[in-house]
């Protein structure tokens, strides 16, 4: 398998591309010459993140699609086939968050994120696999999150499916071992993106509660998604199994290695501490 992968005049395909490290990716996929499939259930942000991009060096397309509907991720694909043809990059960057602990979290909900957040990276892997085994080198990148690798109270929902993200991404690689294809598996750690405002809260959260939890996504979210995207296509580029994005992520991912499980203690003790204003 080759070991570099070069975008320039390949076709990249994002979802999630409307913001965030989606955008990101867009921006940071164009500038390195690389054709362009975005997808995002938002179609105003798509287009505004599309009209930037265009020129008349790359080919960008935009297709409205809900990652939670299998049949659109299937028309999305065939979509992609006609106008691009192989596919060299696959990113699976959508998701979304769900506050609040497993007793306030409804059934609805728990499926609503997992539809998106795992089942998504699993259509979507599924639709697009023989699209990337038409291409010479491909690269499968599953974004999954710190809370992929320690799980934090209050994160039931959101840490099982990107658990099971990163359970699907590995199990995948090996058997795509000796293959044209390869995967990356993201953790990125704080990043500024919206996730935290557009996140689902329990009906009973208190004005009180929402303050505390948009004070914390303020101190805790904080690198640039360009910053991030650029973590993450260096890593997609030498075509590592793994990319840790920030040091937030690399610190909790060494102190869930050396503390498997107690290292909720340290983590409990930091998240008690008075926040600034």
């Amino acid at each position: 398998m080759t070991r570099h992968l070069d975008f320039k005049g390949r076709t990249a395909v994002i979802t999630g591309a409307g913001s965030g490290i989606g955008a990101a990716l867009a921006a940071g996929l164009a500038a390195r010459g690389a054709n362009l499939a975005l997808a995002d259930i938002n179609e105003a942000r798509l287009e505004t993140v599309a009209a930037e991009l265009k020129s008349n060096e790359i080919k960008v397309t935009t297709h409205t699609v809900d990652v939670a509907d299998k049949n659109q991720i299937q028309a999305f694909a065939q979509a992609v086939e006609r106008e691009h043809g192989a596919v060299h990059g696959l990113f699976n960057n959508a998701g979304v968050a769900l506050g609040g602990t497993f007793d306030r979290v409804t059934d609805d909900d728990f499926e609503w994120l997992m539809n998106i957040n795992f089942y998504g990276v699993v259509r979507m892997t599924r639709a697009f696999m023989p699209l990337m085994q038409q291409a010479d080198t491909a690269q499968l990148v599953n974004v999954s999150s710190i809370f992929g690798i320690v799980a934090p109270a209050g994160q039931t929902a959101y840490s099982s499916a990107k658990f099971a993200v990163r359970g699907f991404s590995n199990a995948l690689m090996h058997e795509l071992e000796g293959t044209s294809i390869g995967v990356t598996t993201i953790h990125p750690g704080g990043v500024n993106t919206q996730i935290a405002e557009d996140a689902k809260k329990p009906a009973d959260m208190t004005e009180a509660e929402l303050k505390a939890v948009k004070k914390m996504a303020k101190e805790g979210l904080v690198m640039p998604p360009p910053e991030a995207a650029e973590i993450i296509l260096r890593g997609v580029e030498r075509r590592l199994p793994r990319v840790l994005v920030g040091k937030d992520a690399h610190t909790l991912a060494i102190m869930e290695r050396i503390f498997p499980i107690k290292y909720w203690n340290f983590i409990k003790k930091r998240a008690s501490r008075p926040m600034a204003d």
